[in-house]
């Protein structure tokens, strides 16, 4: 594919996930800023290599929220077996997080599908930054902040076309997100018996 045609703006299904580092904020006010840097680069680091183990990409980094893309033939399967790995493997890095600096932390993941518009804005300052826009990425945020701490939400749509391609997901129904004028969105949460309780403590 030649470079112009790869750069020119489209609108293509994908899949996004919105992932958060949830209880780390709070406690950040109390460290070292070095040792804060460092577990955010951790954070980014693992994110990146689950999601780029999966097919993905890491499209954008807000503080210690990451927004990933799945694309292709496969995107749903790639997209929950992503979370499936993030959610289990950063069970490990927070063991080593609060024995080593006193750091309780889980990661909360929403997901959702849907066509996007995906592209660079050239008349941008950051005309490198690839931009993802639509109604999709809204909701897969919305569903981010539905998630409890360390577990990930999905909508009905996504988690049928996973199941399809054959990927085992352990998920609970949930109460539906209801948007004004439109059908209720049905959700699903892969949960955990052992989630970390912020709200105390």
């Amino acid at each position: 594919m030649a470079v112009s045609e790869a750069d020119k703006p489209e609108r293509s299904p994908l899949v996004i996930l919105f992932a958060e580092m949830r209880g780390f904020t709070g406690i950040s006010d109390m460290l070292d800023p070095a040792i804060v840097l460092a577990r955010v680069g951790e954070f980014v680091s693992f994110m990146a290599k689950a999601v780029e183990a999966h097919e993905g990409a890491v499209v954008d980094i807000l503080s210690d929220t990451v927004m990933a893309t799945f694309t292709g033939q496969d995107d749903a399967q790639h997209a929950v077996e992503a979370a499936q790995d993030i959610q289990a493997g950063f069970a490990t890095l927070a063991e080593a997080w609060q024995r080593d600096f006193g750091i309780r932390a889980a990661v909360s993941q929403g997901l959702h599908c849907g066509d996007a518009v995906i592209g660079f804005a050239k008349q941008s300052p950051t005309p490198e930054q690839l931009f993802v826009f639509g109604d999709c990425v809204s909701i897969a945020n919305r569903l981010l902040h539905r998630a409890r701490a360390g577990e990930f939400v999905l909508s009905e749509n996504l988690m049928d076309l996973a199941a399809e391609m054959g990927v085992a997901i352990d998920a609970e129904e949930l109460p539906p997100l209801e948007i004004p004028r439109r059908d209720p969105i049905k959700l699903f949460g892969v949960l955990l018996d052992t989630r970390l309780d912020f709200t105390h403590g």
